[in-house]
């Protein structure tokens, strides 16, 4: 896609999160709206992957691992729109016996799910797991994940991180959510993790840093990590910078839209704001 279409498409897929979590009156609007436009530069620009021929070991394909997997509306949307499943399928989150469920799972054999996450701290190990495999097995493609700020506070991570870098696991790109919020409040009051990127470098990874609205700086810094730093010896960090609630101005910077859905009025406030050209499921 080029950029028009990009912004576009992620205009649409806020949309179709807002409208998700206000269905079913459940979820997790705040994360999703805020990595909407790293997901949509990386399923619809980025990524080499076939929608119509979904494998769990995604062999010659990059693949993708969800780690703070309850941003579930996002994920769902994108691979929606780029053809995993139908786009009405949208319209079944979190509704009993749905594929679409709360937190991604792997039993109902949803397209483009590859692993159950929910569960935080899990998805780095998971995507080691994945790169070392792929680079054992001569596939030259890459393993992408997406984690929460917040998630960092669950000590394996840091066994996950300290285990790439070891590993010399150079085909994985994990990108952190810095957001600064999460359910209880903001990260640096609950448990500060900062200095990321020193601690991330100390690792022995290779850190890049980009801002998470700016949808051009995000194709860039993923094309960078790709080209130039990947394939060196080290695991690639990004440190993404992004809003909770990125895109509806009540929802924008506060932990309190972390996991609510918003009522019919805040509903119909946010669709005003989030105008798309797409078509809504």
């Amino acid at each position: 896609m080029d950029l028009q279409n990009l912004l576009d498409t992620a205009a649409q897929v806020r949309r179709d999160i807002v409208r998700m979590v206000h269905a079913c009156q459940s979820g997790h609007p705040g994360g999703s709206l805020g990595c909407t436009d790293f997901m949509v530069a990386l399923y619809f620009h980025i990524m080499k992957h076939d929608a119509n021929n979904f494998t769990i070991d995604g062999k010659g394909e990059d693949i993708f691992f969800l780690s703070n997997g309850h941003i579930s509306p996002v994920l769902y949307s994108v691979l929606a729109r780029s053809g995993y499943f139908p786009l009405s399928e949208l319209a079944t989150f979190r509704n009993i016996n749905s594929r679409l469920q709360g937190h991604p799972t792997t039993h109902e054999g949803l397209p483009g799910v590859r692993i159950a996450s929910g569960s935080l701290g899990q998805g780095l190990s998971v995507a080691c797991g994945a790169a070392l495999s792929k680079k054992l097995n001569g596939d030259n493609r890459f393993v992408y994940s997406l984690h929460g700020d917040g998630e960092l506070q669950e000590g394996q991570n840091w066994e996950a991180i300290m285990f790439a870098a070891h590993h010399k696991i150079d085909n994985l790109i994990a990108t952190i959510d810095v957001n600064g919020q999460q359910i209880d409040g903001a990260t640096r009051n609950v448990m500060n993790i900062d200095p990321l990127k020193d601690k991330f470098l100390a690792f022995g990874w290779e850190v890049m840093e980009m801002d998470g609205h700016n949808m051009e700086e995000v194709i860039k810094t993923l094309e960078i990590a790709k080209s130039q730093h990947s394939g060196k010896g080290k695991p690639v960090c990004i440190l993404m910078q992004t809003i909770m609630g990125k895109g509806v101005d009540f929802m924008e910077g506060t932990h309190e839209w972390h996991g609510i859905a918003p009522n019919d009025k805040q509903l119909a406030l946010a669709q005003d704001q989030l105008q798309a050209t797409l078509g809504d499921y």
